[in-house]
């Protein structure tokens, strides 16, 4: 009895320091305006998760297994959120670290400084905006493995996924790390941190788990477009506060991510429409909405550092480059990505990475290189950031998948899949933990 007993004081020493830290006054050297912009751009991350990005891959998956879609892209987000508050963010971001990953100093976020460094706002402010992050990004996979992978092995995958593949990423580029101490590599807002791990690993995890019965000679409408396109202006209002708020303070920077973020997402999604016009002959909703979203993911590494006419640009390439990765890889390469996650955010993220590089430039609007930085020394910074992080997803994905495929299989059974994963939890076949 008295071990039990013990437990709820152990927790409560384990929050301690962020519950003292919480109950502390104003901190000299905050900005209020900043805390306020960061605090509401959490919110609208969140908002992008948990409705948007469910709403969005459930519209698309047929009517079976809508549910199962919003349980794995919520259960995800909470599961991710508990592990950033335990040490994600200390491997992410914790101040005394190898290069590879963060200190363990703030783990369950204790022992945060009362200012960030380098920016005007508190640091528990700065680690609730990146929980967001790290709960977003996992989610995004959900659309390569919908209507046949096993709820028990996804839940355990991203949780380790986000410890072994999101935190070091994060760390190398953002938290300090040797991508951008000694390469120079630079994401404004999560290209390569967010779009190219998830979308690499995503590709992988289809491949694994193989194609879904009748793939791809079946054809798998979506059930309920309206509900997607209403996923998808979720997704467009909250990717503000993402790119926005990357900008990490209330300022002109977060207006021109938030301008630049928009003009690419109204480009992309036209154009998006006039390639369906031209290609199958009239432009769909699901169309619009997909186009939107890979401009959105295109624009994102570089937001608060290029041009609006820049963005524009930006907003085209993913179209032009998307929409015939998706036909690349469902039906050449005939790899069951389900709802295109490594085609519009992979690939949308590694374009616009690359696409930085130039566009940096002053003489095109741009914010201007680092010192000892130029046009050429970007580029290469930008291509070997892409590819060393595309391949430390790749090859860490492949080892996670495969091991905890040992202790819960990857794939529902036939049946399951036949009858649709809403159907199969209420016997508690494809949701079990055994």
């Amino acid at each position: 009895m008295r071990a039990r007993a013990a437990w709820p004081l152990a927790l409560a020493g384990l929050a301690a320091p962020t519950i003292v830290h919480a109950a502390a006054g104003p901190v000299p050297g905050t900005n209020g305006a900043d805390t306020v912009w960061i605090m509401v751009s959490s919110a609208l991350v969140l908002l992008m998760c948990m409705p948007g990005l469910g709403l969005f891959y459930g519209g698309l998956v047929r009517t079976r297994n809508f549910l199962s879609v919003l349980v794995q892209v919520g259960a995800i987000a909470a599961v991710a959120s508990l592990l950033w508050l335990v040490c994600g963010y200390a491997l992410a971001f914790g101040p005394v670290g190898s290069g590879l990953v963060g200190g363990l100093g703030p783990v369950m976020l204790g022992h945060l400084a009362p200012l960030r460094a380098g920016l005007a706002i508190p640091e528990n402010t700065f680690a609730l905006f990146q929980m967001c992050f790290a709960a977003i990004t996992p989610a995004l996979m959900v659309g390569a493995w919908v209507d046949r992978a096993r709820f028990s092995w996804v839940l355990a995958f991203c949780a380790a996924w986000g410890l072994m593949v999101y935190a070091p990423a994060a760390h190398w580029i953002w938290g300090g790390g040797w991508l951008a101490t000694r390469l120079g590599t630079l994401d404004f807002a999560g290209g390569i941190v967010v779009h190219t791990t998830a979308g690499v690993s995503a590709l992988v995890v289809a491949i694994l788990l193989g194609a879904r019965q009748g793939f791809p000679k079946t054809l798998m409408l979506p059930h309920a477009p309206a509900l997607t396109m209403a996923g998808a202006a979720l997704l467009w209002v909250g990717w503000f506060g993402f790119n926005g708020g990357s900008a990490l303070a209330g300022n002109a920077g977060a207006t021109a991510a938030i301008l630049n973020t928009h003009i690419a997402a109204c480009a992309a999604a036209m154009a998006w429409l006039l390639i369906e016009r031209l290609t199958v002959g009239k432009p769909t909703s699901v169309g619009f909405a997909t186009g939107a979203v890979g401009g959105l993911a295109t624009v994102t590494p570089a937001a608060g550092m290029i041009a609006p006419g820049a963005a524009l640009l930006f907003g085209l390439a993913a179209a032009c480059v998307c929409y015939p990765m998706i036909l690349l890889v469902k039906h050449r390469c005939k790899v069951d990505d389900s709802l295109d996650v490594f085609a519009v955010h992979g690939v949308g993220g590694m374009i616009g990475s690359l696409l930085l590089a130039p566009f940096l430039a002053p003489s095109l609007g741009g914010a201007g290189y680092a010192p000892g930085m130029d046009m050429g020394r970007q580029i290469l910074a930008q291509a070997l950031g892409v590819g060393v992080v595309a391949l430390w997803s790749a090859l860490a994905t492949l080892v996670l998948a495969l091991g905890l495929a040992r202790i819960w299989p990857m794939r529902v059974n036939e049946d399951d899949e036949r009858e649709g994963l809403d159907l199969a939890s209420h016997g508690e076949r494809a949701w079990e933990f055994d």
